[in-house]
C-alpha cells in the first residue's frame, strides 16, 4: 500500500486558473478537468488552456468525460494539455482504451451493484474511482456512500483504488483512516460554488488528508 503520507490528491471540477495554482502550492497530485456539457463545472478547451498556465509539470491534469463521442475525447487529447482521461459513464473498458491515454474509471457505489465484478472489467485502468451512485447524475453529488461497503475491497485489490463523494474538510481524516485508499477525489466538498473553489477548504482537506 502506498504511504498514507503520499496519498494521492486529486482537485476535480477546477474552472479558474486561480484555483488551479492554489491547489498545486498546496500539494495536490492531480487537477481534474470537466468537458461533461451538463456539469455546471464544464469548460471548453480555451478556458483549459487559460486554467492550466503557469500549471507545475508535476501536477496531472485530469479530463472528465461521461459518455463521450469519441471525437470529442480526440480533441481533448490532441491538445497534448491532458496526462490522463477521467470516464464517469457507462464506457467500456475497450473504449476507454482506445485514446492512447492512461484512464480513470469511475465506478458508483450502490447497493446492487457487484463491485469486484465491476472492477474486475476494468483491470487497464491506472485508477479506479469509487463515487456516490445517484440514478439522476453520473457524479458530483456531494453525497458520501457507506465505506463499510469498500474497506474490505481496497485492501484486497492490487488496483490504485481512489475514493470520492461527500468528501470535506471535516471528514476527510476519518475517510482515510477508514478506507485507506490509495487516492482520494474531492470537488463540492472544496467549494463556495459549483467550480469555485474555497482556498481555506482546499487548504484543509489537502493538509487535513496528508495529516493521517
Amino acid at each position: 500500500m502506498k504511504p498514507l503520507s503520499n496519498l494521492w490528491i486529486k482537485i476535480c471540477g477546477i474552472t479558474r486558473q486561480q484555483d488551479a495554482l492554489a491547489a498545486a502550492e498546496l500539494g495536490a497530485s492531480a487537477l481534474g478537468l470537466n468537458f461533461y456539457k451538463l456539469s455546471p463545472r464544464c469548460v471548453d478547451m480555451g478556458r483549459a488552456e487559460e486554467i492550466l498556465e503557469g500549471l507545475p509539470e508535476s501536477v496531472r491534469v485530469v479530463a472528465l468525460f461521461v459518455d463521450p463521442e469519441p471525437e470529442d475525447v480526440v480533441a481533448v487529447v490532441s491538445s497534448g494539455l491532458v496526462d490522463l482521461l477521467q470516464f464517469h459513464g457507462n464506457e467500456s473498458a475497450q473504449y476507454c482504451e482506445s485514446f492512447d491515454l492512461p484512464y480513470m474509471k469511475a465506478i458508483r457505489v450502490g447497493s446492487e451493484l457487484d463491485l469486484s465484478r465491476q472492477i474486475a472489467d476494468f483491470r487497464s485502468a491506472e485508477f479506479i474511482l469509487l463515487d456516490s451512485f445517484d440514478e439522476k447524475v453520473p457524479g458530483g453529488t456531494g453525497k458520501s456512500f457507506d465505506w463499510n461497503r469498500i474497506e474490505t475491497i481496497v485492501r484486497s485489490e492490487s488496483l490504485k483504488l481512489v475514493l470520492a463523494g461527500g468528501l470535506n474538510p471535516e471528514n476527510i481524516r476519518q475517510a482515510i483512516a477508514r478506507v485507506a485508499p490509495f487516492g482520494v477525489d474531492v470537488s463540492s466538498g472544496v467549494e463556495l460554488s459549483p467550480g469555485i473553489k474555497d482556498p481555506q477548504k482546499l487548504k484543509s482537506f489537502i493538509e487535513g488528508a496528508r495529516s493521517v
